[in-house]
């Protein structure tokens, strides 16, 4: 151990220049490029090579991390940064990052953190409150949508398989009776992920037809449950609260009409689409979504906490206990049974993600939750507009959320080539960043728009950017 490094010895200095380090970083993100300029085998050069034999002080340790990887940051917490709808980071949750990383508390059981446990019930409460949902829900703090969709439907299968006299933790899946899902053409990824983590191939989910928003046709999701291949199956349907392209939502109440009739489970992914829940303008959208037997979402996206944070709500708490929950010698639970973090998510051990949505839900409180979604579409709205007035630039979606479907149609050149040039661009610009998609059979340009820190002047910048590369397409 180096001395510098030893319990009785003075760490600041290495901690100190952290700070000054962030501070520098947080200071340049509205000025740098948003996308670094180095290469792949610069940053294994500056990065890598063998492992030192001797300690090495800590402070230099730190100095040359960040000399090292600042090339090849990307400024996704800029406010001009409007790839795969990730957030910025609020300074309070920031803060209480830097907290929990010092407090390092695992926050699995009570009795390892009673501080983070009654932190994650405080915060679930708040959530629930906010975001319209079934009070009495259970409230789980993981990774980001992908887990949060797995846990939420590991409570689907675990309630579904129970009501027809099969335990599928005691027993697993062989032998089981058969279990349906059904899904939109436009489901995300991460609910085809999930499912298959839990035994549920890709080939066994049921797609019915969505409309040109990718929003799933009620009447398409009545006839898969009627029909034969479903039919009186236990049956978990997928809606969705935000496309992923469009942003569009899935007419959560008339699927929850269908489900109820049908007796499915009905799963919400609404990643960011959920936190329209928090908005007076926008709430008509998620409109039923109280009925819901369980959601999932992000706080790293809208909510603007750091990475990873994503959250799950279970309107049937035992199921989701029954399905999360482990027991062993050692596991000690506090006798006063408070709520015990690692009966509601996949993980045992687990960061303390509780403490900076917590941080985000006390700074923003309910007005500066509906402000920062309402201002984030308010953006995506401008942004649409400017970009239309380029007569070769078409917008592909109806703006009802933070999504803009960009592509370029020049009169006499191929409009996909032309997207994906306009892209590259844009890219090597560094003035912002968005990604590449494809809708409909055709390539398109994603903007998301979900920085509490982008202005208009960011929207601008960002739009003439687009039109100039566009320009030149022919």
């Amino acid at each position: 151990m180096a001395q510098e490094d030893a319990p009785d010895a003075l760490t600041h200095p290495c901690l100190e220049r952290a700070l000054d380090l962030a501070r520098e970083y947080i200071a340049s993100r509205s000025a740098r490029p948003v996308w670094p300029t180095t290469t792949l085998d610069e940053l294994r050069g500056a990065l890598g090579g063998p492992l030192a034999a001797d300690p090495i002080d800590s402070t230099a340790v730190i100095e040359a991390l960040a000399r090292w990887a600042e090339p090849g940051l990307v400024t996704t917490t800029g406010p001009r940064y409007f790839g795969f709808v990730t957030g910025g980071a609020l300074p309070a949750t920031v803060a209480a990052e830097w907290l929990t990383a010092v407090w390092d508390q695992p926050a699995g059981l009570y009795v390892l953190s009673p501080a983070a446990a009654v932190v994650e019930e405080v915060a679930g409460a708040w959530l629930i409150a906010l975001l319209g949902l079934p009070e009495g829900a259970s409230v789980g703090f993981v990774t980001g949508c992908h887990m949060a969709n797995f846990t939420a439907l590991a409570a689907a299968r675990h309630e579904l398989l129970r009501r027809a006299g099969w335990d599928v933790e005691a027993d697993g899946l062989q032998g089981a009776p058969l279990l349906r899902v059904i899904v939109g053409d436009e489901v995300h990824v991460s609910v085809v992920g999930a499912l298959r983590m839990l035994g549920i191939g890709s080939r066994q989910v049921v797609r019915v037809a969505a409309d040109d928003q990718g929003r799933i046709r009620p009447d398409a999701l009545a006839a898969a449950l009627d029909g034969g291949q479903v039919r009186g199956s236990p049956t978990i349907v997928c809606a969705q609260a935000g496309n992923v392209n469009t942003g569009a939502f899935d007419p959560i109440d008339a699927i929850a009409d269908i489900t109820t009739r049908y007796k499915a489970w009905l799963h919400v992914d609404g990643a960011f689409g959920l936190w329209a829940a928090a908005s007076g303008a926008l709430k008509h959208h998620v409109r039923g979504v109280q009925r819901a037997d369980s959601c999932a979402t992000d706080a790293h996206k809208w909510l603007n906490v750091p990475y990873d944070s994503g959250l799950v709500f279970v309107a049937h708490p035992a199921a989701h206990r029954a399905a999360m929950s482990l027991s062993a010698a050692y596991l000690v639970r506090s006798p006063d049974e408070p709520r015990e973090p690692m009966d509601w998510t996949p993980e045992a051990s687990r960061r303390a993600r509780g403490f900076a949505v917590y941080a985000a839900l006390r700074s923003l409180g309910r007005s500066g939750v509906e402000d920062l979604v309402d201002r984030c579409c308010r953006l995506a709205r401008r942004f649409a507009d400017r970009l239309r007035e380029a007569p070769a630039i078409e917008i592909l979606n109806d703006v009802v959320l933070n999504q803009v479907l960009v592509r370029v149609v020049p009169p006499n050149a191929d409009a996909d080539a032309a997207t994906r040039e306009t892209l590259r661009l844009v890219q090597e610009e560094r003035v912002c960043w968005l990604g590449i998609t494809r809708w409909h059979g055709k390539d398109a340009m994603r903007i998301s728009v979900s920085n509490w820190s982008t202005t208009e002047e960011d929207i601008d910048r960002s739009a003439e950017s687009i039109i100039r590369a566009a320009r030149l397409q022919g």
